[in-house]
């Protein structure tokens, strides 16, 4: 059978057309996947919005198929684990489904796990992540007389705080001066930021989203792939290892982990923006520390910081500052790993039956003589 010249053009300008199509469905849903994160857990693209795009995002999947290789979203590409660690045995105890710690919860609702002691094996997680090569950022505030605290915190942080982790401590402060000289350990450096001082403890606390959210676009978002945010008048006692890593992290607050959210202190006033209603609620977090991945605070710091700088608009200052925001952003926001009491507990506190090991905690202090005012 022959066909005309008009068929012929006809099937060559469909076989062009079918290529085009194939060609801008291959382009688009490239282009959507750099906008997203993969997520291997449900196989799907995570969106990324805007700001989160424009920072430095490292994923590392916990466990990629080929056993031998570690995924890197940053590089696109798998990263291969030393030969040494290949070929080491990683010999501990068989994990039970059945047994295990039974006067504690140690999942949420929403599935993310609460770190307690005797829930995870420390040497096995430790060895997982340090194949990794991560890097943590940690910040702390050392503003006015709050400088004082400052050796104890990293002497204690260098015995304690990931060891044998790569460590970028991150110490704002107004009196650079009088910042300490700790020896640090290899992989482990201190960088000093000066900000301003404050009349009022307050108007620190409500600044330090803005500055954390500044540092992580100026500097921290090349330097780091994980981040915690840390109170500088509190000291380590016992190991802080890898476990405590995750997308977004949260600490239970010590004096609120066994309380009915209606006993929380969130702020309670609708014209606030950290406004969080009486019958809602999931616990109460405290604002002495969180982190997570470097891009997942960098959110978290952004929306507090608007929220805070809306309620100033608005004469507002929420009952505990940051802290009140912290807390309605992580109500809807849902932490992907909450540490325990243990991760801060206070030095005027007794141990409870259910805290086993106190790892940081904040220090016995006169506020009165520390802050500017009361």
């Amino acid at each position: 059978m022959r066909f005309s010249s008009n068929v012929k053009l006809f099937v060559l300008l469909l076989i062009v057309g079918i290529f085009l199509l194939l060609g801008y469905v291959h382009y688009s849903f490239f282009n959507e996947r750099l906008n997203g994160v993969w997520c291997e857990a449900s196989n799907r693209d995570i969106p990324v919005d805007e700001d989160q795009r424009n920072t430095r995002y490292v994923h590392y999947s916990f466990f990629n198929e080929r056993l031998n290789w570690v995924w890197c979203e940053a590089s696109n590409r798998d990263i291969p684990v030393d030969e040494d660690q290949r070929n080491t045995r990683l010999l501990y105890k068989q994990p039970s489904v059945l047994v295990g710690r039974t006067d504690v919860m140690a999942v949420t609702p929403w599935l993310a796990p609460i770190v307690w002691q005797g829930t995870f094996d420390p040497d096995l997680v430790d060895i997982i992540y340090k194949s990794m090569n991560l890097t943590i950022a940690t910040t702390v505030f050392a503003v006015g007389k709050y400088v004082r605290f400052l050796r104890d915190f990293l002497e204690t942080a260098e015995k304690y705080f990931l060891v044998d982790f790569n460590v970028r401590y991150y110490v704002f402060t107004d009196r650079p001066d009088n910042v300490p000289s700790v020896t640090m350990s290899q992989g482990r450096h201190l960088s000093v930021i000066q900000v301003p001082g404050s009349n009022r403890w307050q108007e620190i606390s409500a600044r330090r989203m803005e500055i954390i959210q500044t540092a992580i676009e100026r500097q921290i978002s090349r330097e780091a792939d994980y981040i915690f945010c840390l109170d500088v008048d509190s000291k380590f006692h016992a190991r802080w290892g890898a476990e405590s890593l995750g997308r977004l992290v949260a600490v239970i607050h010590p004096e609120l982990y066994n309380q009915p959210r209606d006993r929380f202190s969130y702020e309670r006033r609708p014209a606030s923006t950290a406004y969080i209603p009486m019958d809602e609620g999931d616990y109460y977090y405290a604002g002495a520390v969180f982190g997570g991945f470097v891009e997942d605070v960098y959110t978290l710091t952004k929306v507090c910081r608007k929220q805070l700088e809306k309620d100033a608009r608005n004469s507002i200052e929420a009952a505990w500052q940051e802290e009140s925001h912290l807390n309605r952003y992580l109500l809807y926001n849902k932490p992907s790993k909450l540490l325990s009491p243990e991760y801060l507990w206070q030095d005027f506190h007794g141990k409870t039956k259910e805290i086993k090991v106190i790892r940081f905690s904040g220090i016995i202090k006169n506020y009165a003589e520390i802050r500017p005012n009361v």
